[in-house]
């Protein structure tokens, strides 16, 4: 009986494809890309900047801001610049780790963004609902250990998703549809039983996000009951208005990701450019909008940005 040596090969070097379907478009898709980009790093940088640089704003609500604004430009940055090389240089190649540390970056700031969020969402509980203890509760070492341990929570998390990845086999097609790395989208790919990527991607989303999710649904609820109890029109209509763009951000944030999460498991119908595009849309219009949601809706950083504008014509 004659034995068969079948030797199986095991890619190391991918190729994103950036959005198939829609390759005569590149060019076009790239002009959305590259403004978004450039306002996300021009935009969060300038904010960094008036927080940092004015004393009168080195409180709990803009430092958490501040944090904010970091991560929206190393989310953008982790995934901007590949896939605008993909769209000008038709170059999509990437490297087996290449391909696991942008995932790795990817989830992982996505998480550290979601539970940023919601401490943002208990720093307005407590000057809300605790206005009298606010300084006492929110401490610089409060403030410096809670950022530490989200961090470390959104670093751990994805961190055995390396080797998830790792021990996988791709023997199938090295072609990725898409603009960048992420999990189930290249372990897809493997020739071996994926199910501990697929349910422990699904653990990490219930763990991290849905938990941030729920508890910052509770603050918002303890807030709004406080606000409705207060006696004055005008104190709840000012209370309200330092809540709405917090508000406005969380919307901006987890609405697209859910649409994007649930359109990958239900939508089958739905054309995979689709799927690509809004895909991005996560990571593009988060660090577009939310400075320019600050700077607008709060009065401490649009009186300081008009300073800064102005000071030479004063």
């Amino acid at each position: 009986m004659a034995i068969t040596n079948i030797t199986v090969i095991s890619h190391t070097f991918f190729y994103l494809l950036g959005v198939p379907g829609l390759e005569d478009q590149h060019i076009w898709i790239s002009i959305p890309f590259f403004t978004c980009y450039i306002i996300a790093l021009l935009g969060n940088s300038f904010l960094i900047f008036i927080i940092v640089t004015d004393n009168s704003l080195h409180e709990p609500m803009y430092i958490f801001l501040c944090m904010l604004a970091g991560i929206d430009i190393s989310l953008s940055t982790i995934t901007i610049p590949k896939a605008l090389a993909i769209f000008w240089f038709n170059y999509g190649g990437i490297s087996l780790n290449a391909c696991i540390a942008q995932l790795f970056f990817i989830h992982s700031t996505f998480i550290a963004e979601s539970g940023v969020l919601l401490l943002m969402a208990f720093d307005r509980y407590i000057a809300i609902c605790y206005p009298l203890r606010y300084t006492m509760i929110l401490t610089p070492s409060v403030i410096t250990k809670t950022a530490v341990a989200f961090y470390i929570r959104s670093a751990g998390s994805i961190f055995p998703i390396i080797f998830l990845v790792k021990r996988l086999p791709f023997c199938k097609n090295n072609l990725l549809p898409h603009t960048y790395c992420e999990n189930i989208g290249l372990a897809k790919y493997a020739c071996a039983n994926i199910q501990a990527n697929i349910w422990y991607g699904i653990f990490v989303l219930l763990t991290t996000v849905v938990i941030d999710i729920i508890l910052i649904f509770a603050s918002y609820c303890m807030i709004l009951h406080a606000i409705f109890h207060m006696p004055s029109k005008e104190a709840r209509h000012k209370t309200l208005n330092t809540c709405g763009s917090h508000i406005c951000v969380i919307f901006l944030f987890y609405i697209p990701g859910i649409f994007t999460f649930l359109a990958q498991r239900f939508g089958k119908k739905i054309p995979p450019h689709v799927h690509i595009l809004m895909a991005n849309v996560c990571m593009l219009v988060p660090p577009v909008m939310n400075p320019i949601i600050y700077g607008i809706k709060t009065k401490q950083i649009r009186n300081r940005v008009t300073h800064l504008l102005f000071q030479r014509k004063g």
